[in-house]
């Protein structure tokens, strides 16, 4: 593999690895080690290699079609076009709403701010459309990549910290994973996001095909595999850290996660002073701020960008009203979460295990739609996935199904 060429096709992996850092990460993944220890490692690594496969196929079918996602569920057909639409459609506020909630906690930890949390909301997602309706998103995406990075490092040296300390468990504690109603709604909305969300599948699609046209150069399929790879695997890598640290610094102590998004936060950072010492409260604090608010606002570029397209490959002619699209649906979704927000701001582990849980149960629709296209007879028959991965993936379909099956018997039926 020529290095040159290759690092004309890095890029795409990297955004999507910083797009899944943020709620699963620094939200769910604490959790899961603070309330249950190290057992969460298991269902965090189960997780991505069951999604694995359908995140694989986004790049795979951009690099042998040179269209995105979107293109191609209309090729396989309406029914599979019509069924994403409707999915993101329903998923898409709430996604919204939940990783802006993060934001605002981190940044009223950050600046105390002294007025009612739901004007930094506001705030917030202002800024947001602000920076986005003026095409200045490229330098925040190079800020993002810096904090993310500036994150992880600090996430590694914080955890080598509490394993030198040692667990916080007091000894006699114990409190392992139970098969009921409460574990199993944990796991779904653990898994729900873990890495994140399926609909980034499609936006990956977006990013592959972009960065061909921003290089003049079209990647083969190793090259664009390998980016890949190494975004996916290290958000897995990351999310790995976040549960141990969680479970290392608050697991068996006896303290618990406030409801409200600005307590909750609050004690995420606090994990990192623990480890580290006090002086890295405000360090922490502005990565993982920058981080949640990078994730925000890529979540708000890229769904009114899907939903852009979606509109323009139903009726072509409104490709001439594309920008007045973009502005229709920025605009739509950052209301919406405002609204949602203000039912659920002191509520915050309602509203991201609501949201988790229905990206979980969409899960096993969008990885089918996935699979079908990246296999359909459009797709040139040596860059379709082989048999073993094809398996691998019906293989994982049916386990995501039947988990969410199982939630749904225990939720409803059993209870």
């Amino acid at each position: 593999m020529n290095l040159s060429n290759f690092l004309k096709t890095l890029g795409p992996g990297l955004i999507f690895a910083g797009t899944c850092i943020g709620v699963s990460h620094l939200v769910q993944s604490t959790r899961a080690g603070a309330n249950y220890g190290f057992i969460m490692l298991w269902f965090v690594i189960a997780a991505n290699i069951f999604k694995f496969p359908f995140f694989e196929f986004a790049p795979r079918y951009v690099q042998a079609t040179d269209n995105n996602l979107l293109v191609g569920y209309k090729k396989v057909g309406n029914w599979a076009f019509y069924l994403f639409f409707i999915l993101s459609l329903l998923t898409m506020f709430p996604i919204q709403a939940a990783v802006t909630l993060i934001c605002t906690g981190l940044f009223v930890n950050l600046f105390g701010w002294p007025f009612d949390h739901v004007y930094m909301v506001a705030l917030i997602l202002a800024i947001c459309c602000t920076i986005l309706l003026l095409g200045r998103y490229p330098l925040l995406d190079k800020l993002m990549k810096a904090m993310i990075l500036f994150l992880g490092i600090s996430t590694i040296i914080a955890l080598g910290a509490a394993i030198i300390k040692g667990g916080a468990a007091q000894p006699e504690f114990s409190n392992k994973f139970v098969w009921d109603g409460v574990g199993v709604a944990f796991l779904v909305a653990l898994m729900g996001w873990m890495p994140t969300t399926m609909e980034i599948g499609v936006w990956h699609s977006f990013w592959t095909a972009e960065r061909a046209k921003q290089t003049g150069y079209k990647p083969t399929l190793k090259e664009v595999l390998l980016d890949f790879h190494i975004g996916y695997w290290g958000t897995m890598v990351m999310a790995v850290f976040f549960v141990s640290l969680g479970a290392l610094v608050m697991y068996g102590t006896g303290a618990t996660f406030s409801n409200s998004a600005a307590g909750f936060t609050g004690q995420v950072i606090e994990l990192y002073t623990k480890s580290l010492g006090s002086w890295s409260h405000w360090v922490i604090g502005i990565a993982a701020a920058t981080t949640m608010f990078s994730t925000t606002i890529c979540c708000l570029d890229a769904f009114p960008r899907v939903f852009r397209e979606a509109v323009i490959i139903i009726n072509p002619q409104m490709v001439k009203k594309k920008d007045m699209l973009y502005l229709v649906w920025i605009l739509l979704v950052a209301a919406v979460s405002v609204l949602i927000i203000g039912k659920f701001l002191y509520r915050i582990k309602v509203l991201v295990d609501f949201a988790t849980i229905l990206a979980f149960l969409a899960t096993p629709v969008f990885a089918f739609i996935n699979l079908r296209t990246v296999t359909d007879q459009h797709v040139p028959e040596d860059k379709r996935p082989s048999k073993g991965l094809i398996a691998f993936s019906w293989l994982c379909i049916l386990l995501l199904a039947g988990f969410g099956l199982f939630f749904l018997y225990w939720r409803f039926v059993l209870t």
